[in-house]
């Protein structure tokens, strides 16, 4: 994904890591634009390019339309602190993130919102519904983990690895919508399939019809048709860049 043009990185900060930086602060942007906010709350973190896990988060205190590039704060996965920051992290999101950062090794960016719809679906005792054109792209992506209440607790992370399993996508169930990739654009592309999927089945089911289901054998063809999902296209890469472009125009404070 090409960088939009930036000032040259700081003396505290690798280029690789400055990269990474203003990719992740755009794309906070981009869901405050979406509307994919929660107050301070929620995250987006992406692993520092380099030997360690070591990832960027949100300051905790901050709306996602004044994160920055340099007020990331980049952090480990114990949770401690690696870089000088005004604001502490939310340990809610450190919990989560950092379960998955440590232990799926491709896991270079986790994504995580409360959505309306996404909510709304998460509460449904059957879940995702496979009866849209977003959900048919979603076939066997999709795993669950029970509500346990706020996650700020250390011993959930081995229970909520194992729900999350191999999959991609996960649905918290009363909670929210969660996504890992191998990329930031990965992540994003997948997450927003899952959130539109969300809402057009919100949509669907407030109309009290009978809703028409797609059968299995045409959401697995939909699913391995699908481009966005696929490094031979990006992975979400053209998608994401654009969201990022229309950023820039809006409002380039970011690379700060």
């Amino acid at each position: 994904m090409a960088t939009p043009q930036h000032t040259a990185p700081p003396s505290w900060c690798t280029a690789d890591e400055w990269h990474a930086r203003v990719q992740l602060a755009a794309t906070y942007r981009v869901f405050h634009l979406l509307g994919w906010t929660e107050l301070i709350f929620n995250h987006i973190t992406l692993r520092v390019p380099g030997p360690n896990k070591h990832f960027l988060i949100n300051p905790f205190g901050l709306t996602y339309d004044e994160v920055t590039a340099s007020n990331l704060v980049k952090i480990d996965v114990d949770g401690n602190i690696l870089s000088t920051s005004d604001y502490p992290i939310n340990p809610a999101g450190y919990i989560i993130h950092s379960a998955i950062h440590r232990n799926v090794d491709d896991a270079h960016c986790v994504m995580h919102v409360h959505t309306s719809a996404g909510l709304a679906v998460a509460c449904m005792h059957d879940g995702l519904s496979y009866s849209n054109f977003y959900a048919a792209q979603l076939h066997d992506m999709v795993a669950y983990h029970t509500f346990e209440g706020i996650t700020v607790h250390a011993d959930e992370q081995q229970r909520l690895l194992a729900s999350l399993s191999d999959k991609r996508l996960l649905i918290l169930r009363n909670h929210g919508l969660l996504s890992h990739g191998r990329t930031l654009a990965h992540a994003f592309v997948l997450l927003w399939t899952l959130n539109r999927a969300c809402e057009i089945q919100v949509l669907t089911e407030s109309m009290r019809g009978d809703v028409l289901p797609i059968p299995a054998h045409v959401t697995a063809r939909a699913t391995r048709d699908a481009l966005q999902f696929s490094p031979d296209t990006g992975a979400g890469e053209a998608v994401l860049a654009a969201l990022i472009r229309r950023v820039e125009r809006i409002d380039p404070s970011y690379k700060a």
